[in-house]
């Protein structure tokens, strides 16, 4: 975040608390699956796009203020909040959403590139995701007494990827063309 002046930390701080909001909403907004399977949300494309229009660090920003809140104890999470959440075998999804967020900023959290830059960070972002949550979920639906955890891998992680691969483009799409109206409204806060 760059300290212009009162006006654009001001911005920096909302921008970050709207995407932390939406990771709120994305959570509630979720169709349930039977336990222990992970619920099936909306969030990982809100991370993606945290990433994509707010840039590397203030994504990162968003994501962990997010992360923070539901640890604290504030039920921000699917199911609730609190410092036990670390045990369920989501978790590990919460956790990728902030890496999730960086890597979709590092890669194409900028504006006037090609689209396929925005693209490439939105899936790699998603892949990021997967590749934090998938592990993580593996090991605590183990440490929770799950047995079958082919059946957790297929049914509670891997039947949701073409879900989240296609809103992952779709959020390629929308950053790729309401970035440069973003960057222009930052631009007239900074001149005044």
């Amino acid at each position: 975040m760059k300290k212009v002046n009162g006006k654009m930390l001001a911005v920096d701080i909302a921008e970050c608390a709207i995407f932390a909001a939406l990771m709120v909403a994305g959570a509630y907004i979720s169709i349930p699956v039977p336990p222990p399977l992970v619920p099936l949300t909306f969030q990982t494309v809100i991370a993606v796009l945290a990433g994509l229009l707010l840039g590397a660090k203030k994504g990162v920003i968003s994501m962990a203020i997010y992360c923070f809140m539901g640890l604290i104890g504030i039920p921000v999470f699917s199911a609730g909040g609190g410092l036990f959440y670390v045990l369920k075998p989501s978790f590990g999804y919460i956790i990728g959403f902030i890496f999730s967020a960086f890597t979709a900023g590092i890669i194409s959290g900028r504006k006037g590139l090609p689209f396929w830059r925005y693209l490439v960070g939105a899936l790699a972002a998603f892949l990021v995701d997967y590749a934090v949550g998938i592990p993580y979920c593996i090991v605590a639906a183990h440490l929770n007494g799950v047995s079958d955890l082919v059946k957790i891998l297929i049914t509670g992680n891997l039947i949701f990827m073409p879900k989240d691969a296609v809103l992952c483009s779709l959020a390629a799409i929308l950053a790729w063309r309401v970035l440069p109206y973003i960057d222009r409204g930052r631009a007239k806060i900074k001149q005044k």
